[in-house]
């Protein structure tokens, strides 16, 4: 029975595995639809080469980032464009979120349940955004850190790492930044 056990578990691992794998391409798929976009299908831009290299690194099939570059260059229909949602979680936390979407109307309902499930809330526009840093990285992306921060309790700290869970394991979402000390 150790040979089933241990084949089960070799499966288990590569399910696993494979299943994160695909969250990254699809994530990486994106963002070179949307730098591809921004590029007009310039492949010489640095942004969208950057983000091109990553994602060979990373092995992601050659067909598959050519797909993402027609997408985002107009090959497709479907339109991607990014989003960042300010929002509050357990015990009052700072939430930013950041994501790549070709419906923002799904995508912010889909938010907003997962948020309401949790104990938080979807903010307005600024609502969030003063308790963070900007800063763009080598590929045009913008990344936020928290430039306040603020104690929460170990009951809400267990909500919000439910929380940042579910948001992260999001089809669209690409990023959870919060202001938690």
């Amino acid at each position: 029975m150790s040979g089933h056990n241990k084949w089960s578990q070799i499966v288990r691992q590569k399910g696993t595995e494979d299943a994160k794998r695909s969250k990254l391409f699809s994530i990486l798929g994106k963002q070179i639809s949307v730098q591809a976009r921004l590029a007009g299908g310039d492949q010489n831009n640095p942004a969208l080469r950057t983000i091109i290299e990553k994602a060979r690194k990373l092995n992601m099939p050659k067909d598959t980032i050519e797909r993402a570059v027609s997408k985002g260059s107009g090959g497709s229909g479907e339109q991607l464009e990014e989003v960042v949602y300010e929002a509050f979680g357990p015990g009052g936390v700072a939430m930013i979120i950041v994501g790549i979407t070709d419906s923002k109307n799904r995508t912010s309902n889909e938010i907003k349940n997962i948020l309401s499930e949790h104990g938080g809330s979807l903010g307005a526009p600024g609502s969030a955004k003063w308790a963070f840093a900007t800063s763009r990285n080598d590929s045009g992306e913008i990344s936020y850190s928290a430039t306040t921060t603020m104690p929460i309790s170990p009951q809400d700290n267990e909500k919000l790492k439910a929380l940042h869970v579910q948001l992260e394991s999001h089809e669209d979402i690409r990023a959870v930044r919060t202001n938690v000390a």
